[in-house]
């Protein structure tokens, strides 16, 4: 076991607030999109040049920091073995620039993309935008990715090690291109996959995110089982998962859960972002002076938990114990963590609260996933799975 002591606890979540709390702080700092890309710039020359004496060395160093190694926290899924039940969402390293190094600031796993056959720019900026009072984000980005080729050529250039040798789970999250029709997106995806496939440890259908048209139409069942049908014909398909939207019914939840049953899927993952405005209909967009009831896009953050927990638990009543979950929306706390892990949760993903709170989030929240494992008297993580066990 490898505890932090609280002493010397997350120099780099201090360092980090200190530098970019006052930009995270209002809603007209630093344009958010481009804010990210500097970031994502910075670390994917880190990535590329991770065993340079002095990277190495820095690298080392947050490692320590950041790294919280506990064989309590362990889980092995769909045939892949986790460290640790915390993951990078996807849509923050959208071409796997990073991909080497996600490991270092104490992810289990981290989710590469939304990557899509085509390389296309998305919708037109400003795109992302800060919320920052109710630590929230809107964004109607449209998959704006290099492509399946160039992410191929971008992950093999960082010299990462095999599926299952690697450091940290490598997860690649598949979209539809937005210049295919929807009768032709099994042809997109799988051509995406045949790609990247060799490079995966896992691969996510996204056929939730409300800013390509028509992309969540893909959720019917049918349309959905001759896209999964297609994908599991592969010669080299990994384990896959379907990331499904908050703004189902719960007949529709319930539906997909039989439905991944039914298919064998490895998992699903809950939940993208959501044109629900969840109580900010009224809240005004600083850039724009419109509603956000009046504004396009996702919204996601704090704001998203409850729906985030509910979802889960629809989906664990579905599907029975024995199917993976990954649980990700509004994630911004050990205690966030630990409710979506009892409401049935094998797995928790992070993006805008790791954004807002800062990279010691991550040690912060197993430090209290442990803690709670221990006052509760369980030997591992799974053990809570589902069991509404409530923080003490």
């Amino acid at each position: 076991m490898n505890r932090i002591t609280k002493d010397k606890a997350h120099l780099l979540g201090k360092v980090y607030k200190q530098l970019l709390d006052p930009l995270l702080a209002k809603d007209d700092g630093i344009d958010a999109e481009q804010l990210t890309h500097c970031v994502l710039n910075i670390l994917g020359q880190i990535s590329l040049h991770r065993t340079w004496p002095g990277i190495q060395y820095l690298l080392k160093n947050v490692a320590m920091d950041l790294q919280l190694q506990d064989n309590r926290l362990e889980q092995n899924l769909f045939g892949c073995q986790f460290k640790n039940p915390i993951g990078l969402a996807a849509g923050l390293d959208k071409n796997g620039v990073a991909a080497g190094i996600w490991d270092v600031f104490g992810f289990g796993f981290a989710e590469l993309g939304t990557v899509t056959m085509h390389a296309q720019e998305g919708n037109p900026r400003p795109r992302l935008f800060r919320l920052a009072a109710e630590q929230a984000a809107l964004n109607r980005m449209g998959f704006n990715n290099n492509g399946a080729t160039i992410m191929k050529k971008t992950l093999e250039k960082q010299n990462l090690l095999k599926p299952g040798e690697r450091p940290t789970i490598i997860g690649l999250n598949l979209g539809k291109s937005k210049k295919t029709p929807l009768e032709e997106a099994p042809k997109d995806y799988a051509s995406s996959l045949t790609a990247l496939s060799h490079l995966a440890d896992y691969a996510v259908i996204n056929v939730s995110s409300p800013n390509t048209p028509g992309l969540r139409e893909l959720q019917n069942s049918k349309q959905l089982n001759d896209l999964v049908t297609r994908l599991q014909k592969l010669e080299r398909c990994p384990p896959l998962l379907v990331k499904i939207a908050p703004d189902l019914t719960n007949e529709e939840i319930d539906r997909l859960g039989i439905f991944a049953k039914e298919k064998q899927l490895a998992g699903l993952i809950a939940v993208n972002t959501s044109l629900n405005r969840l109580g900010l209909e009224k809240r005004v967009l600083l850039q724009s002076g419109l509603p956000l009831e009046k504004e396009a896009g996702g919204l996601s953050g704090t704001p998203l938990r409850k729906r985030g927990v509910e979802v889960i638990r629809r989906l664990r009543n579905a599907v029975g114990p024995d199917l993976p979950l990954i649980g990700v929306g509004g994630i911004d706390s050990p205690q966030a963590a630990w409710e979506r892990i009892g409401a049935g949760a094998s797995l928790i993903q992070l993006y805008t609260g790791w954004i807002f709170k800062g990279p010691d989030l991550v040690p912060r929240i197993l430090e209290g996933l442990l803690s709670q494992v221990e006052r509760h008297g369980f030997k591992n993580i799974s053990e809570a799975i589902g069991t509404d066990a409530p923080w003490i």
